[in-house]
């Protein structure tokens, strides 16, 4: 008689366990069903023309005498100053860096084996200038950049470099495209529910900025810190946005 009661609290115990559990399950179902999410990545793409050029000429002398090699650099420079500017540039457009003069030693070796000993000699001075314009008369600077070399007919020793290109809007245009890659997430994550009838697409959870690459025209070379091409005048710009949606 004593074990009824005992059996009861037994049944009562179990039937609590087997209510926590049916709870806890239908707990797990929600919430797995809550957190159902789907994860894109959207990109964008635009061809840009550079409105911005920057670009360095270098001229050097050597002489014997340290004045010589400086005289007649300040000769070479101030010929190719008034080049430029019968080229049509501007004076707040050129800037000439200030001038390095340098000692031109070579090394002679004397004797052979362990009684070789090393023995400096001044060959001279080196005297050297940049001339760097930047402006954002693109094409008048590519065709100086590439004629400025006539100088040296001139007797004037010039080294034309490389034009760099930059494209000053960058920063405004950046926000435009993150824009333009987040609509395209979001069209790929419509598509893809509605290619496999997977549900409806709910609000964005998230969304992360990638790295913007700043190719070459036609070119789709990518980074892990993005690339910014100074080396083109037209170049493509790709932006990509990873996100995440709810499924409803």
């Amino acid at each position: 008689m004593k074990e009824r009661p005992v059996l009861g609290m037994a049944a009562i115990a179990l039937a609590l366990v087997l209510s926590t559990l049916t709870v806890s399950r239908a707990w797990e179902r929600v919430k797995t069903r809550d957190v159902r999410t789907i994860d894109v990545t959207g990109s964008a793409k635009r061809r840009i023309k550079s409105d911005l050029i920057v670009w360095t000429a270098d001229i050097g002398t050597r002489a014997a005498d340290r004045q010589d090699a400086y005289r007649q650099l300040h000769g070479h420079v101030g010929a190719a100053m008034v080049y430029l500017k019968t080229q049509a540039l501007r004076d707040d457009e050129i800037r000439a860096s200030s001038v390095s003069v340098n000692e031109i030693i070579e090394t002679e070796y004397i004797g052979v084996g362990e009684q070789r000993i090393e023995h400096p000699i001044s060959r001279g001075f080196s005297a050297n200038q940049s001339i760097t314009v930047t402006s954002t008369r693109v094409d008048l600077v590519e065709r100086v950049s590439r004629e400025v070399t006539s100088l040296i007919e001139q007797g004037v020793p010039v080294a034309s470099g490389a034009p760099q290109y930059f494209y000053t809007k960058l920063g405004e245009l950046k926000i435009q495209m993150l824009a333009e890659a987040s609509k395209d997430a979001r069209l790929r994550a419509e598509k893809m529910l509605g290619s496999l009838a997977g549900g409806t697409l709910g609000k964005l959870k998230t969304a992360d900025m990638g790295v913007i690459n700043v190719n070459p025209a036609n070119s789709s070379a990518a980074a892990w810190d993005g690339n910014n091409d100074t080396t083109s005048l037209d170049k493509d710009i790709m932006t990509i946005v990873h996100t995440s949606y709810e499924l409803q």
